[in-house]
């Protein structure tokens, strides 16, 4: 499926992918002709591991297998067994259909997993040792977060309860054998449509048990009040610890959440935390004993941290135990020991784990997570702390996706899975070197990555893409990027950066952009451009800057700043956050985080901030790409800029990506339309 092009003219035509191939792309590349690159086609080949999951003995691994099929131009997802010092790698579950979440028993005999076969997604049940298993549930609505009881009886898991529709007028009987159109969707829910997922369906989502050797799924939970997949079991299996909004206006608290806990039983809940934010992630520690969990404040800024806090069931006491670490945590798990914690947390553009105590003292692993957000470069990945004390976790590199390593003590990481070894081992890589300058605004230290291109010589001069990571609060790092692969492959210097408002350098870094974003982080962005450019070996004059989300907000802001770069494509962005706060999916968390008033309160704010207000400035050639159905970003916003810049007759296309949503590349070959138009675009303006 190829992207539609909107041309100079009035013209709807389609851009042939074959007139951008690596071919064409690469032909300016001053690679050696010996060298085997990184092509688009090397995109289908990749695969990676995610979703570790160690065996409550330690001696094996599952975890969910990542590989993108060229002919279904999908991802498919099966579930793999390795031991846990890497021999023995073999398939658990495969075949027509999407197999995800693994999660052992409490005896490690057996698996629970979700199968989604024709469109159905089930929980399935594996007895380890024999190739017996069967379906669990039969179900209208996928289910999710499965969890076993520990006495290993029962597994928890949320799913959705429809609701019916809301209605307004009545229409007449339609006589028999009529053909009339489909009637109107009625809409009465603050949040109706999300990104990915489309028109969302009415209902709430409710937790659920299910004995986990077959039989009717009871529900635990009643109400309108929105729920995280997120569980616990009291470790009697006596009852379940879940986040829940169960505020009444709720759609009005985007920012609140607490802790309850359910009787297995009745269903009689009771309230476990009350502060002014989000508790979300509980995990009841192995002896019983205490409760840890992920709370953020409630506070209007753009950004707000994840701390873990631990209660002591026995005296109710509630405490932080990273109250004095300046990171946010991402995830949080028990040792087995229950006398500590493990904790994944991002790091100066690199995802880590930890240990800590319930003093907080810290000790951070030899080990960096990564891999699993192939397109671009950033911060991700998950691990599993499971019997033995093992722990496997998800490697981070920038040369590969993600395998899984064993995590040790004193020593770097056992790799036990080597997934793209037979893709990328015979391709010559573009590897990323590290880079520190001064912002030109302040003197804040900003950091950044710079990939020379495979063959690179540092007698020539070379162009180079200035490449944006969105959020704003997210960070890149040296982490494996399809698309800078790609970049550098064609024959580009690039960078791409931490900005102020990136996260991973700490809380005051990040809300450097509160109520003023885009804003001087523009300033750590060109000072970036110009340090490389002291580097020697990059062309001034064949400077070229994209970004998507965020990062397109920021390189339409840039262009509108200063006419430097030959070319711009500005992907997925916001061009008019008046307009966007009222449009995309999340529009009230949006409006009540990212500014103090409302619009129609305050609208200089927004329009002051807003891209489109610089538009009489803009020059450079500028090439505008979108999902057609982004809801995060909507359409509309990339509409309204490709118009103004007609309006001023600037160069401009707008690509838009059929069926494509804010990830433009959960499919490969959106991933290759996205990369290939963008540089077509730039080799327009290369001389």
């Amino acid at each position: 499926m190829y992207p539609t092009l909107i041309p100079r003219g009035t013209t709807r035509a389609c851009i042939i992918l074959a007139a951008c191939s690596a071919t064409t792309l690469f032909a300016a590349s001053t690679v050696a002709q010996d060298l085997a690159l990184f092509t688009p086609e090397d995109v289908f080949n990749l695969e990676m591991a995610t979703d570790p999951q160690v065996s409550p003995d330690g001696t094996q691994v599952a975890y969910v297998r990542v590989a993108m099929n060229i002919m279904s131009d999908r991802a498919e997802r099966s579930v793999w067994l390795v031991n846990s010092d890497g021999s023995h790698h073999h398939p658990l579950v495969t075949g027509s259909g999407q197999y995800t979440s693994p999660r052992w028993s409490p005896t490690g005999d057996r698996l629970a997993y979700l199968a989604k076969v024709d469109g159905h997604t089930q929980l399935m049940v594996r007895w380890l040792g024999d190739t017996a298993y069967t379906q669990i549930t039969g179900l209208p609505n996928a289910p999710s977060g499965l969890n076993w009881s520990p006495d290993g009886k029962h597994i928890a898991f949320t799913r959705l309860v429809p609701a019916p529709a809301p209605t307004l007028a009545e229409m007449p009987e339609k006589p028999e054998g009529a053909e009339w159109a489909a009637p109107p969707t009625i809409v009465d829910r603050m949040v109706y449509r999300r990104d990915g997922a489309g028109f969302l369906p009415t209902g709430t989502r409710h937790l659920f048990v299910v004995p986990a050797d077959g039989g009717s799924p009871r529900q635990l939970t009643a109400g309108d009040f929105p729920m995280s997949n997120a569980t616990t079991w009291s470790v009697n299996s006596s009852s379940i610890v879940f986040s829940s909004n169960r505020r009444q206006d709720h759609a009005y608290h985007p920012r609140e959440s607490d802790l309850y806990e359910v009787s297995v039983k009745d269903g009689a809940v009771v309230q476990l935390t009350n502060h002014a934010g989000s508790e979300t992630s509980p995990s009841i520690s192995p002896d019983g004993r205490y409760l840890a969990y992920r709370q953020t404040a409630a506070t209007r800024r753009g950004y707000n941290p994840a701390q873990v806090r631990v209660v002591d069931r026995r005296s109710g006491k509630d405490w932080s135990v990273t109250e004095n670490f300046d990171r946010s945590v991402d995830d949080v798990q028990w040792a087995v020991d229950s006398e500590g914690l493990w904790i994944q947390y991002d790091d100066r553009g690199l995802a880590r784990l930890a240990t800590i105590d319930l003093t907080g003292q810290r000790r951070e692993a030899k080990i960096a997570l990564g891999g699993t957000s192939i397109g671009r470069p950033y911060t991700s990945g998950s691990f599993s702390a499971g019997g033995g004390g093992r722990v496997v976790a998800t490697l981070g590199r920038d040369d590969a996706p993600s395998d899984l390593a064993l995590v040790r003590d004193n020593a770097e990481p056992l790799r036990l899975t080597q997934l793209n070894n037979d893709v990328l081992d015979h391709k010559t890589l573009a590897r990323t070197e590290h880079l520190r300058w001064s912002s030109s605004y302040d003197g804040q230290t900003i950091e950044g990555w710079i990939m020379k291109p495979p063959g690179f010589d540092a007698e020539k001069k070379y162009p180079m893409v200035l490449e944006i990571h969105g959020g704003p609060h997210t960070a890149y790092g040296p982490n494996f990027s399809a698309e800078a692969q790609l970049y550098a492959a064609a024959g580009y210097v690039v960078l791409y950066t931490n900005p102020r408002g990136s996260t991973s350098y700490g809380e005051d870094f990040a809300n450097e952009i509160d109520l003023a974003y885009p804003g001087h982080d523009y300033d750590d962005l060109m000072s970036g451009v110009d340090a490389l450019l002291e580097q020697g070996y990059v062309d001034a004059d064949q400077l070229f800057v994209t970004g998507g989300s965020g990062g397109g907000v920021l390189t339409a802001w840039i262009v509108g700043k200063t006419d430097r770069f030959a070319a711009a494509a500005v992907a997925k962005p916001v061009i008019n956050w008046a307009s966007f706060v009222l449009t995309a999916d999340l529009n009230y968390y949006f409006a009540t985080t990212w500014f103090d008033a409302p619009p129609w309160e305050d609208i200089q704010s927004y329009w002051e901030r807003s891209p489109l207000s610089l538009v009489g400035s803009v020059s450079t050639p500028t090439l505008l790409l979108t999902g057609e159905v982004d809801y995060r970003t909507p359409m509309s916003e990339t509409e309204q800029y490709y118009q103004a810049l007609k309006h001023r007759d600037i160069d401009t296309l707008m690509v838009r990506i059929p069926g494509a949503s804010h990830s433009i590349y959960k499919r490969p070959s959106n991933l290759i339309a996205k990369v290939n138009s963008i540089l077509a675009w730039f080799e327009r303006y290369r001389s």
